[in-house]
């Protein structure tokens, strides 16, 4: 990689520069070492690793050490909220992020070849992960999605309006998002109608009657999963390898065999008001009726006697006949 400065459209001087690509290749280095490799003062060293951290690019872990935020994060936080308007300067520096990036893991795996699976215990060290991840995707999101999800089990955290808000966020940015659910996704009330809000934001989506676990896998290059079934705060953090490959592909395996979640809407006047097309589309996603009623905030018996209506309105007998007329007429 060449070491030619790069990094001055975002207010970052050569010498700070050196000091954290130093820390890129060898994250275990320490002032007096950072010093003596540059032949300075460590006064100065000091001063360059406060600036850095102060920008986002560092982490104080202990008086005078210091580490490296991800790059991807931290580079590109920095570059949107500096919105400069030299474009060409900002397209250099975004084609160098890749580069400090795989300095970044080479430092890594030099100091520790385990680095490849790093476990993020507790629930604040998995927001924080989940917000670099975010802040660093530019591309492609592919998620497996089922429980735990942050401040499970009371969803303290995540809710239907963040979730169509984060999706939207993504979405403007151009990320390309894939989505296989199933019916462990749907125990917050109302989610349903919120994947097909999402699925209207240019969300792609497929549904499965089961998944093994909840995974995120993000620009392809980072994966985080959850150990520990029904807890958020247990994650193992993958990075290019090959369990990664083998995730992707799975993956891929699971969204070739699930189910579209939506298609193309009918005209107005050609299909059954919106409460009756929500549950078709539950039908035909295979959701149970204690499902489907929690998602219509109704009683149980309610929600059956509502699936009964659907059912011969439609001239069927059964749910499958129910869905196979209505995937005919191009309802769903």
């Amino acid at each position: 990689m060449d070491d030619q400065p790069v990094l001055g459209a975002v207010g970052i001087g050569d010498f700070d520069e050196q000091i954290y690509r130093s820390l890129l290749r060898h994250p275990d280095r320490t002032v007096t070492d950072l010093a003596g490799s540059l032949r300075v003062s460590a006064a100065r060293v000091r001063h360059a690793l406060a600036r850095l951290a102060e920008l986002g690019l560092l982490r104080r872990i202990r008086p005078g050490r210091y580490e490296p935020v991800a790059p991807e994060a931290a580079l590109g936080w920095l570059i949107d909220r500096r919105r400069l308007e030299a474009e060409a300067g900002l397209a250099e520096i975004r084609t160098t992020v890749a580069d400090f990036a795989q300095l970044y893991q080479s430092g890594r795996l030099r100091a520790d070849p385990a680095g490849l699976v790093e476990i993020l215990s507790g629930e604040d060290a998995v927001k924080r992960q989940m917000t670099e991840t975010n802040r660093a995707v530019t591309s492609e999101v592919l998620a497996l999605d089922r429980p735990p999800y942050i401040g499970w089990p009371d969803n303290s955290v995540d809710s239907n309006e963040s979730e169509v808000a984060g999706t939207r966020e993504l979405i403007a940015r151009g990320v390309d998002i894939r989505v296989v659910y199933c019916p462990e996704s749907l125990r917050r009330p109302g989610r349903f109608e919120t994947l097909l809000r999402l699925a209207e934001e240019g969300e792609r989506s497929r549904f499965l009657p089961s998944l093994p676990f909840k995974l995120r896998i993000v620009d392809r290059r980072v994966a985080l999963m959850p150990l520990v079934d029904g807890v958020y705060d247990n994650v193992a953090l993958i990075r290019p390898s090959g369990l990664l490959d083998a995730l992707i592909e799975l993956f891929d395996a699971y969204w070739e065999r699930g189910q579209p979640l939506t298609g193309t809407r009918p005209p107005v006047g050609d299909r059954p008001d919106e409460e009756d097309l929500l549950v078709l589309q539950m039908l035909k996603a295979g959701l149970k009726d204690e499902t489907i009623a929690r998602q219509l905030g109704v009683s149980a018996r309610t929600a059956t006697r509502r699936i009964a209506a659907v059912v011969e309105r439609l001239g069927a007998t059964t749910r499958f006949q129910a869905g196979a007329e209505a995937s005919a007429r191009g309802w769903i």
